[in-house]
């Protein structure tokens, strides 16, 4: 499989992902525990059917400590007993930020004041504009069938 585009050959999609990783830099160097940074990236990317990002983030969980176990149950979180509260909260934020298409008046008051529970105003605001990213990533990855299972831990950073 070859991707329809390469976004790193194309002086457009090379500008364009120089912004948006710049806006990405914010998030990172946030207080947002980077543990739940990527719990959040692959959820986003599993509902999104993103390959390429979910194996990016997979690998850098891995690569930064993340355990296999809860690498594997990230899709099944609700059911299972590896996530804190406050991870627990963030992914329930993605799965209604990242299906606002699918759900009448998007995310939950309910889902909003549970993930404010556990994180405060500036975390709130990585996790948002975390949420919003990682969107805005799998929706270019799918767009141009960007293959997945190549990527190294920390190949772009």
């Amino acid at each position: 499989m070859e991707a329809r585009l390469n976004l790193y050959g194309n002086a457009v999609a090379t500008k364009f992902a120089r912004y948006i990783n710049s806006a990405g830099k914010v998030v990172s160097d946030s207080t947002l525990p980077a543990a739940t940074q990527e719990l959040v990236k692959i959820r986003a990317s599993q509902i999104n059917g993103c390959g390429y990002c979910t194996d990016m983030h997979t690998k850098d969980a891995a690569h930064a400590g993340e355990t296999a176990q809860r690498l594997h149950l990230v899709a099944a979180w609700r059911e299972a007993k590896v996530f804190t509260d406050a991870e627990r909260a963030a992914l329930e934020l993605t799965e209604q930020g990242t299906r606002i298409a699918d759900a009448a008046g998007g995310v939950t008051d309910e889902a909003w004041a549970n993930a404010a529970k556990y994180h405060d105003e500036d975390q709130l605001a990585a996790l948002v504009s975390l949420i919003a990213l990682i969107n805005a990533y799998n929706r270019m990855n799918v767009i141009i069938q960007q293959p997945a299972g190549d990527y190294q831990p920390g190949q772009f950073g």
